[in-house]
């Protein structure tokens, strides 16, 4: 590890910034000359004094830098770094030609008349009494978060999250933070609890204070709401805070009563046991079910004739519904809502074709929308109608950097009226409110699911919920049709679902299974097939047809180990490739990647020309493009190619090998699964189940058989306390 020195000088450019998190390259000179120096310098400008910490490096495209650990600034003193400094755009306002009549003026005491004496700063021609005040504000603010950096560093704080925290406490940020620490935790600023808890530690006032309790109840709610909760029984949610924070659990709860009493929480009872809600997931459960309860006391209007529509459609297409089909279509048909639900071979499609067909016969117009890209494109593929994703079709735009926000609205409704809204089980509460807020009166909702499926990763249980309440009209496909009985893949996914051991002898299907007992054997085999073995002889593009699909991410078997596996084997470095290296993780030209999170900023360009922003989690493609000068890279998305800052790359990973939960409302045509066991808590039917599912045309098992039979064995359904059932029933 490299000493860290110190050196000192005056900017003399800003190379590259980066507004969000304060990474900043510059030139500075020292007394040695000229010196590149790149790290996180928030607010830096040219003309500024600085005295960094850190520390000589090579970079591979940039030569030496000096990389920046720590920073000390001055503000400049000096008539001719004023000039500069000013010049630079450091005051909204002031360009070089003010910045030179305020030198000229005033000269080396420029700034501190500008900060204690705006009136003298409007005598100049052109400057206002209000843009003289403007000026002496926005010199307070950079001295203000230079000041609070000061105050924070101890503490490790990035400087993006000084950024965050000037921008929702303004000037008083440090008192805020010194009377109450908890203030970070606030979701604007999303400091965690862990770290406001080591603050607050240095007054031990703060152990036993309503804020600390506070804080602590709302960090329990938020976890839970991240494993899909959207409430906690009363009595748990205490005694899980009071052992978190150490005190007794009367205390959280003379909190807890405040906290509902002034509505920072929701409380309810449900089935006899008061229940405790994040105020937006509360909002979130309540509305839905009064808005499914409004469709349900005022229907779509009826389709008449719906027998005969039914008997057009059988002798056109030449085919016969079964009765639990032809039961759908009646009842999306008469009453205007309806689940319908099934697995695999079971003839959702055709039954929601059917649907289709004769609603728009009828002079309806109907949107179909699914939570992912692939969904909404599998979809469009299935019905031959276009479909969009559910974020797409309401109008997402970025409200702040935690909530998305939607066009489509109670207020600005979409204009249809059918929406059929696919692959349910993926849609958690917060979305579902969404989707209703925006369905105008008298619209049909037709929700399609499996709900042997894992549920939402967000928090609720839509699909589970809707289909217990009884209140919603639900028709659950389960006789597999003949055309499907072929399909090994088919048949045994309905054996796992009903925890029966699947066909693992059969050579000349669609379901293959590839016995193994050690972790290098099965990770060795996994990437033989998908580089060789399948490209060889099924055709199969390693990149756009196989897909690997693992339980989770650590271990051997794990992605994080296969993806650098199947990364080298399939796109290892070479001299025309850029690649670089982000914490150790290597993304290269030509890599397979995935997005991991919705990032509503990033712009990209289809084919036809349309331009438009957003990128959603869970989408896959192809890295293109690495531009080191332009600090950005290129993703290649179905028909669309988005352009990412460096920045944003944290937004990606590889993608030869995801989890299964990544992997939920998107099939492939071939599926490869390593079957070894090693955390039990990720190996139960479900998500077998899910996995079997994901794959079109052909699925290969590579492991052992007992753990097959460990997780057709483990029915483990994670339980989520949720609402939205109860509030339906009442």
């Amino acid at each position: 590890m490299l000493e860290s020195i110190k050196i000192s000088g005056e900017v003399e450019n800003i190379i590259y910034k980066n507004s969000e998190n304060g990474y900043t390259v510059i030139d500075i000179n020292v007394a040695e000359g000229l010196v590149t120096a790149a790290g996180v310098m928030p607010n830096v400008f040219a003309g500024e004094q600085l005295v960094l910490t850190g520390a000589y490096k090579n970079h591979p495209n940039y030569g030496e830098q000096f990389v920046v650990s720590g920073v000390e600034r001055k503000t400049p003193t000096e008539a001719a770094s004023i000039l500069k400094y000013l010049s630079s755009g450091v005051i909204k306002g002031i360009g070089a030609v003010t910045a030179a009549a305020l030198v000229k003026e005033f000269g080396a005491e420029t700034l501190d008349i500008m900060r204690n004496s705006p009136e003298r700063i409007s005598k100049i021609k052109g400057i206002s009494k209000e843009k003289a005040k403007s000026f002496a504000k926005q010199l307070e603010d950079i001295q203000g978060l230079d000041e609070l950096n000061d105050y924070l560093v101890k503490y490790k704080l990035s400087s993006s999250d000084c950024i965050k925290i000037w921008r929702n406490l303004g000037a008083k940020a440090i008192t805020s933070i010194q009377s109450n620490p908890y203030v970070l935790c606030i979701p604007e600023i999303g400091i965690s609890f862990e770290l406001a808890d080591r603050i607050a530690s240095e007054n031990e006032d703060f152990r036993i204070s309503e804020y600390r309790i506070r804080a602590a109840l709302t960090y329990v709610l938020t976890a839970n709401k991240n494993n899909g909760h959207t409430c906690l029984p009363k009595d748990k949610l205490a005694q899980i805070t009071a052992q978190y924070i150490e005190l007794d659990v009367q205390t959280v709860l003379d909190v807890l009563e405040i906290m509902a009493e002034d509505n920072s929480l929701k409380t309810d009872e449900l089935d006899g046991r008061e229940f405790i809600f994040l105020p937006e997931l509360f909002d979130a459960e309540a509305y839905a079910a009064a808005r499914i309860q409004m469709m349900l006391r005022y229907p779509a209007a009826r389709i008449t004739n719906i027998d005969e529509e039914i008997a057009e459609i059988e002798d056109t297409c030449n085919i016969k519904y079964a009765a639990l089909q032809r039961e759908a279509i009646e009842q999306a048909l008469s009453k205007g809502l309806l689940i319908l639900t099934g697995g695999p071979g079971t003839g959702k499609t055709t039954t929601l074709n059917a649907i289709i067909k004769i609603l728009k016969k009828n002079g309806e117009k109907v949107f179909l929308a699914a939570p992912t890209g692939r969904a909404a494109h599998r979809m469009s593929e299935l019905t031959g109608c276009e479909a969009k994703t559910i974020h797409r079709l309401l109008e997402v735009y970025w409200a702040d950097e935690n909530t998305p926000k939607f066009k489509k609205n109670e207020r600005n409704q979409l204009s249809c009226d059918a929406l059929v809204l696919d692959e349910l089980s993926m849609v958690d509460s917060q979305l579902f409110e969404s989707v209703v807020r925006a369905l105008p009166m008298g619209c049909r909702l037709i929700m399609v699911g499996d709900s042997d499926q894992l549920p939402s990763v967000g928090p609720g249980n839509v699909l589970g919920d809707l289909t217990a309440s009884g209140e919603v009209p639900v028709v659950a496909l389960k006789e597999i049709f003949r055309q499907s009985m072929s399909s090994l893949i088919v048949t045994n996914a309905h054996k796992i679902v009903n925890g029966e051991m699947p066909r693992l002898d059969i050579r000349n299907s669609d379901f293959f299974f590839l016995e193994s007992a050690s972790t290098d054997v099965i990770s060795n085999t996994v990437v033989d097939l998908f580089k060789n073995r399948l490209p060889k002889s099924y055709g199969y593009s390693s990149f756009d047809d196989i897909q690997i699909l693992s339980p989770g991410k650590k271990g051997d078997l794990g992605t994080i180990e296969l993806n650098k596996k199947l990364q080298l084997a399939v796109n290892p470095p070479q001299k025309n490739k850029k690649e670089i290296n982000i914490g150790g993780k290597i993304f290269r030209e030509g890599d397979k990647v995935m997005v991991m999170r919705n990032n509503y900023d990033i712009s990209w360009t289809k084919d036809d020309g349309e331009t438009g922003e957003g990128i959603f989690n869970g989408d896959v493609g192809i890295l293109v493009e690495i531009n080191k000068s332009l600090g950005n890279l290129k993703v290649r998305f179905d028909n669309k190619t988005a352009v990412f800052t460096l920045d944003d790359i944290s937004d990606l990973d590889l993608a030869y090998a995801v989890t299964v939960h990544k992997s939920q409302g998107n099939e492939f045509e071939a599926v490869i699964i390593p079957m070894y066991k090693s955390t039990p808590k990720l190996y139960y039917r479900n998500l077998l189940y899910t996995a079997v599912t994901r794959a079109k045309k052909l699925l290969i098992l590579v492991g052992l058989p007992s753990t097959v039979r460990y997780m057709v064995d483990n029915n483990r359904r994670t339980l989520r306390y949720t609402a939205l059932k109860y509030f339906l029933t009442r």
